[in-house]
């Protein structure tokens, strides 16, 4: 099919592919409208070693070198850090010590799909998967592009829930942190001890004892310093409003979409439609035999003539 004949069956059709646009458009602004909006908690940390004194490095017999320039990801006890926000044991903790589980449990029982899933044997009760599948998909870490910041984000639909489960999360991966740094201190504290008490060489004595005061001062760094691993540079907060999901962004975008899907759907119509049989000449009237006219005759024109003789006196 030529262009032209393309565009032009195209426009013949305008009017039910705009009534079409406005009935897609108003469906899927109502169910924007009326899908349950949730809200973000947010709290800024910052990597410990870059703020405070560098439990890490005390801890380590070379201090930490990034492995490139080029090379951005965290290190060190941030990385454990975020991800502890993120592992099995955070989930434990938020099904144990929040009402999470239950929360998922009333809403999978909830109006239009509780029914549903009765009817199909579909199970209803929460467990720990179900909070961490929770985690993966409502919390969020972002590096900032201008500092060393990180951004934690976690959306939830009760806003008490959100700040508190939050809240809970940062406590929950900074105390794992701590408690592998000070199980690692001790468990060096006591290997040098042991072997002081059983090397006689004053030297070798001396660099021991060295090694048990750095070991000694990371243990208590450790336990002194508020933060092991991410230092909050903004505590948690949880905005006023919701704003998951950014209705005006999403309507923009249905707007833009919608009338694109449904001129190219009828495009594809008109394209896949087989096309219509020639249509056929009606055979011609039966009328009476004529005889063929004469042809006409043909026209004589005057010929002068001269007669012989004279000039005709």
């Amino acid at each position: 099919m030529a262009l032209e004949a393309l565009l032009r069956e195209v426009w013949r059709q305008r009017g039910g592919i705009l009534l079409s646009c406005a009935l897609l458009y108003a469906l899927a602004a109502a169910l924007v409208w009326n899908w349950p909006r949730s809200f973000v908690a947010v709290a800024i940390v910052a990597p410990s070693e870059t703020t405070g004194i560098a439990t890490s490095s005390l801890l380590t017999p070379s201090p930490f070198l990034q492995p490139s320039l080029l090379d951005q990801r965290p290190g060190g006890n941030f990385a454990v850090y975020l991800a502890a926000l993120r592992a099995p044991e955070a989930a434990a903790v938020l099904a144990r010590e929040t009402p999470l589980l239950a929360q998922i449990e009333a809403r999978r029982a909830a109006l239009p799909l509780g029914p549903l899933r009765r009817l199909l044997g579909l199970r209803l009760v929460a467990d720990a998967d179900d909070a961490l599948t929770f985690l993966e998909r409502n919390f969020a870490a972002t590096p900032s592009l201008t500092s060393v910041t990180w951004t934690l984000e976690l959306v939830h639909r009760d806003r008490a829930s959100a700040l508190d489960m939050l809240q809970r999360l940062h406590a929950q991966a900074e105390t794992r942190v701590r408690e592998t740094l000070a199980e690692l201190a001790g468990r060096r504290i006591a290997a040098l001890e042991a072997r002081l008490r059983i090397e006689p060489d004053l030297f070798l004595r001396n660099s021991l004892f060295e090694l048990l005061a750095q070991q000694q001062r990371a243990a208590l760094v450790v336990a002194a310093d508020e933060a092991a691993a991410a230092r909050l540079v903004s505590l948690p907060m949880v905005e006023i409003r919701p704003s998951v999901p950014n209705r005006p962004l999403l309507l923009v975008l249905l707007a833009i979409v919608i009338p694109g899907a449904v001129i190219l759907a009828v495009t594809c119509r008109i394209l896949l439609r087989p096309a219509l049989p020639p249509v056929l000449t009606p055979p011609p009237r039966a009328t009476t035999w004529r005889a063929p006219a004469e042809p006409p005759a043909a026209r004589k024109e005057p010929v002068l003539t001269r007669l012989q003789g004279g000039d005709g006196a």
